[in-house]
């Protein structure tokens, strides 16, 4: 059995001052609220998405 993707969150969390994606992952409100259902397709879109994504210190 395949462990399911894991979250790429830093425990910075933080969200932007639009309240649409957090500082310390780069992931949408959505993204997040929605993880643990998420296919590992759709985990791994996000994944590819955020890889490189740098967190905003403030």
């Amino acid at each position: 059995m395949v462990a399911p993707i894991e979250s790429p969150c830093r425990n910075l969390c933080s969200l932007d001052a639009e309240r649409r994606g957090c500082t310390g992952c780069g992931r949408t409100l959505g993204e997040i609220v929605h993880w643990r259902s998420m296919t590992d397709a759709q985990r791994a879109a996000v994944m590819a998405r955020v890889q490189d994504f740098e967190p905003i210190r403030r």
